[in-house]
C-alpha cells in the first residue's frame, strides 16, 4: 500500500511540472506573438526612408528659364535602355516625400521621372522642404503666377526629354492641385503623350481645350464631390473638341486617395483605389 502511494505521488508531482511547463509555454508564445506584432510596427518605413532604400538613382537638379531658377527632383529607372518619360506634378503641399517617393515607384516601374519643385525660389524658399509646414507651402502655391507655372513645366518637359536616357517621349501625371495643372497643361504642349489627372479639375475655358492633342485620363475617388461636380462639364467640352477624355470613379475612395492609400492603416476604399489606379496608371503608360 506505501508502495502504491508512493507511485501515486511520483505521478502526481510528474504532472503538475507538465501542466505547469504548458501554461509557461503559453505565456512565452503571447509574449513572442506581442513581439512579433511590435517589431512589424518597427519594421514600417516613413516615405524618407523608403527614398533612403530606393536602390534607384537620384539627384537634385538645377533647371532655368529666363531670370528663374528653380529645383527639380529625378529618378532615374534600372535599366541599360531609353525609356519612356514622366512629369510628375506635386499637390498643393508641394514637392514632399511622398511626391517624391512616387516618382522613385514611376523609376522602379521603368520610367525616367523629374518631379518640378514648383514651389522652389520663391517667397525666400530654395525648397518645398523649407517652407514652415503644410500650409505655408499650400499659400505659395495658390499664389503662383500661372504663367510661371506653364513657363517651368515646359523648362521640365525640355531637360527630360533631352536627357540621354529618355525616349523622348514624355506623359505627365498630377495629383490634387497637380491635376488640375496637369489637365491645363496638356492644353499647352501639345508635345505630350498622355495627362493622367488624379482628382484634380479640367479647365473652363473651352476655347484652350481646342489646342489639346493628348489623350487625357481621370482618376477620381467616389467621395470627392468637390472635383466630381466638375466632371461633368469637362467631359461635355472635351467630347465637343473631339478630345479624348477617359476617366475612372472609384466607389467609396476620398480625395486624394493615392497618398492617403499608400500609408499602412488606410481605409479599405482608399487602399483598394490606390491599387487600381496605380495598376490602371502603368497600363495606360505603356
Amino acid at each position: 500500500m506505501k508502495h502504491l502511494n508512493h507511485i501515486l505521488l511520483l505521478f502526481f508531482f510528474a504532472f503538475s511540472l507538465f501542466s505547469c511547463g504548458n501554461k509557461n509555454d503559453k505565456k512565452g508564445s503571447n509574449k513572442e506573438e506581442a513581439q512579433v506584432e511590435a517589431d512589424t510596427t518597427i519594421a514600417q518605413k516613413t516615405e524618407a526612408e523608403e527614398l533612403s532604400d530606393s536602390p534607384r538613382h537620384h539627384e537634385w537638379v538645377t533647371i532655368s528659364h529666363g531670370e528663374r531658377e528653380f529645383q527639380a527632383f529625378v529618378a532615374y529607372p534600372e535599366t541599360n535602355e531609353a525609356t519612356k518619360s514622366v512629369i510628375v506634378i506635386h499637390e498643393n503641399r508641394g514637392l514632399n516625400d511622398w511626391a517624391r517617393l512616387f516618382a522613385d515607384k514611376l523609376a522602379e516601374a521603368g520610367y525616367l521621372v523629374i518631379a518640378p519643385d514648383l514651389i522652389s525660389n520663391t517667397q525666400g524658399k530654395r525648397r518645398t522642404t523649407d517652407f514652415e509646414n503644410p500650409d505655408a507651402a499650400r499659400d505659395a502655391i495658390y499664389a503662383l503666377d500661372p504663367e510661371q507655372v506653364t513657363a517651368d513645366l515646359d523648362a521640365a518637359f525640355n531637360y527630360i526629354k533631352e536627357d540621354s536616357a529618355s525616349t523622348g517621349e514624355v506623359a505627365v501625371v498630377g495629383f490634387c492641385w497637380g491635376g488640375s495643372q496637369t489637365f491645363r497643361y496638356a492644353t499647352n504642349n501639345q508635345d505630350i503623350s498622355s495627362a493622367h489627372v488624379f482628382y484634380g479639375t479640367g479647365p473652363e475655358d473651352a476655347e484652350a481645350i481646342v489646342n489639346m492633342s493628348a489623350p487625357v485620363y481621370g482618376y477620381y475617388g467616389g467621395d470627392d464631390n468637390r472635383v466630381n461636380s466638375t466632371i461633368e462639364a469637362s467631359e461635355k467640352m472635351m467630347k465637343e473638341a473631339g478630345k479624348t477624355y477617359k476617366y475612372e470613379i472609384y466607389e467609396g475612395a476620398g480625395h486624394a486617395f493615392m497618398r492617403s492609400g499608400h500609408q499602412t492603416d488606410a481605409e479599405k476604399a482608399n487602399k483598394e483605389a490606390h491599387d487600381k489606379a496605380w495598376n490602371r496608371l502603368k497600363d495606360l503608360l505603356k
